[in-house]
């Protein structure tokens, strides 16, 4: 079960985030002192902090300091109260994942929580290349044998510690979150973070902000600045999914980022410099896009230093097989079937025979 740790001097706060959380699967520890909160962050381990900004003897901006020390890759929240405050968006540029206002909204905390556990997880928990090799508590499996998933494999080995842009190429379902991911634990980048942003499900019209940030006033309902994530990722790896999806203004943004490594807040004047690798995924044809106008052909030879095409599941022969007993001996155990022991010779027929639409 994740842990949440709330740092935060205000009784009602903790006891509050504690009753917001008590029907999710989120542990939730409480801390009055910044002393007692990185006492418990060392002991527990927890997956994301919720910071008070005002604390006791100290300042939440030099916990948030001692906090980066201990873990560097530790999703930071922080509370503040009223519309600004300078200190949470100055830890925001340090790393910190976000930060929300007195009262707290809590729906809206749930949602960022949410988002800040699944950010923690696909920073830390490993993915196995190995063939053949089991996954266990600690980690999820790249599972295949196949030629061709076997020269996904060297690709990966040959691209993660050089620094350049990889595209990865696949249909959905084909793994290519994992792809990436594995690329960055292997990469000298890998103590930095690690930033994942779907495009296609974030709106046209507020993916220019998520990525980039905005300031306050900039369009309706931007009532404060937002830092966006090629700010938040300095030092680390960005992964662009479904890149294809990019509007054109968006597309030209990101070509500068290549180019350049700066940009400006949308509504802002003052450029940022930033340091970040992209890796991008796309399960759409860029290449017949560019021919019809959709995308851009600068920004695609940008995109794609490296190529890792991956393979549909129909076409990766015996591995359909190797991931139905993998899957078979998971859930198996979890749900506790112990008398299933193996898959009936006309099962594994269909299974053969089937052309796996959806992929993994």
């Amino acid at each position: 079960m994740p842990t949440l740790l709330v740092i935060d001097d205000d009784r009602s706060v903790r006891h509050i985030v504690e009753q917001a959380f008590a029907d999710n699967d989120v542990r939730v520890l409480g801390e009055a002192s910044a002393e007692a909160g990185l006492d418990a962050l060392k002991r527990c381990k927890p997956d994301v902090v919720l910071l008070d900004i005002v604390l006791p003897k100290i300042s939440g901006l030099e916990v948030f300091k001692q906090i980066r020390e201990v873990d560097n890759k530790l999703p930071v929240i922080f509370i503040t109260v009223g519309g600004t405050s300078d200190s949470a968006i100055d830890a925001m540029v340090l790393g910190a994942y976000d930060y929300v206002l007195k009262p707290l909204d809590l729906p809206k905390l749930k949602e960022l929580v949410a988002k800040a556990l699944e950010t923690r997880r696909l920073m830390n928990v490993a993915v196995i290349m190995p063939a053949g090799q089991r996954a266990d508590q600690n980690g999820e499996l790249l599972l295949g044998r196949s030629p061709k998933m076997l020269e996904v494999y060297k690709s990966i080995a040959r691209v993660a510690r050089q620094d350049i842009t990889v595209l990865i190429e696949g249909e959905s379902g084909t793994g290519k979150e994992l792809v990436a991911r594995a690329i960055y634990q292997h990469s000298a980048r890998r103590d930095g973070p690690f930033l994942a942003v779907n495009c296609a499900a974030v709106p046209e019209t507020l993916l220019e902000s998520e990525l980039f940030g905005h300031e306050k006033g900039a369009f309706t309902g931007a009532d404060r600045r937002r830092i966006g994530k090629f700010e938040q990722c300095h030092g680390g790896t960005i992964f662009l999914d479904e890149v294809g999806d990019m509007s054109p203004l968006v597309q030209s943004k990101v070509l500068r980022v290549l180019q350049e490594q700066r940009f400006e807040r949308v509504g802002g004047n003052d450029t940022i410099n930033t340091n970040v690798r992209i890796i991008s995924a796309t399960n759409r044809d860029l290449e017949a896009m560019i021919r019809e106008g959709k995308f851009r052909s600068d920004l695609f030879y940008r995109l794609h230093g490296f190529t890792i095409e991956l393979p549909p599941l129909r076409e990766r022969g015996d591995d359909i097989l190797l991931l139905s007993e993998h899957f078979l001996s998971r859930f198996r155990a979890e749900l506790g079937k112990s008398q299933v022991d193996g898959i009936a010779a006309e099962a594994v027929s269909l299974l053969r025979n089937y052309p796996w639409p959806g992929n993994i």
